[in-house]
């Protein structure tokens, strides 16, 4: 298991230089916007315009909070994203856009090189305990808000706002204790077969 912790997170600009990014994790560690298997960020989006492409990464968006984003995506149409919906994967070399429903919004972004690695994200409420069968190779738990302890195979830590456990193994019964309302995010990552 490695924590990442908020404090110690990576600004940097976006791929087409439109805003500014805050990196989370990525993997390999050290791997550059072009050479990476997977990568978390969350991103501060204060106007509209167009999606930085990544040529054969695949990607899933959440909104962390703000009034939203009406995202267009090419061959998928046009989907309103806002802190109650479901988090919207699509591909990321497809031509994307995003108008804002209101004002600046934050969001969660996890990308996952394609025939490398796959991923699934979702969202999790939490007050008390949850036991998460995992069947994942790899397992990201980003505590959104609240406060948790995060325990598997005998490895516990606190995740307080905005910090990441990142699971190596996630194939076992990850548990989350909160003592109070916790928003979290649990982001799957398995293996893809290369295509002979």
């Amino acid at each position: 298991m490695r924590i990442f912790r908020a404090a110690d997170y990576r600004r940097m600009p976006w791929k087409n230089g439109g805003g500014e990014t805050t990196e989370i994790a990525v993997s390999p560690e050290g791997a550059s916007v072009d050479d990476f298997d997977w990568r978390l960020s969350m991103a501060t989006v204060a106007s509209g315009g167009p999606f930085s492409v990544f040529a054969g990464i695949d990607r899933t968006l959440a909104v962390l909070d703000g009034d939203g984003l009406s995202l267009t995506v090419e061959g998928m149409g046009t989907t309103e994203l806002t802190t109650g919906s479901a988090p919207l994967p699509f591909p990321g070399d497809a031509p994307t856009g995003a108008e804002l429903i209101g004002g600046t919004v934050t969001d969660l972004n996890i990308m996952t090189r394609r025939g490398r690695l796959s991923h699934r994200m979702r969202r999790l409420d939490v007050s008390g305990t949850v036991d998460i069968a995992a069947a994942a190779s790899g397992l990201l738990v980003f505590c959104q808000s609240g406060a948790c302890h995060v325990s598997a195979g005998g490895a516990a830590v606190a995740l307080g706002a905005l910090d990441t456990a990142h699971f190596d193994d996630a194939r076992q019964t990850v548990r989350i204790q909160t003592d109070a309302a916790a928003r979290l995010f649990l982001i799957e990552l398995s293996p893809e077969s290369r295509a002979q």
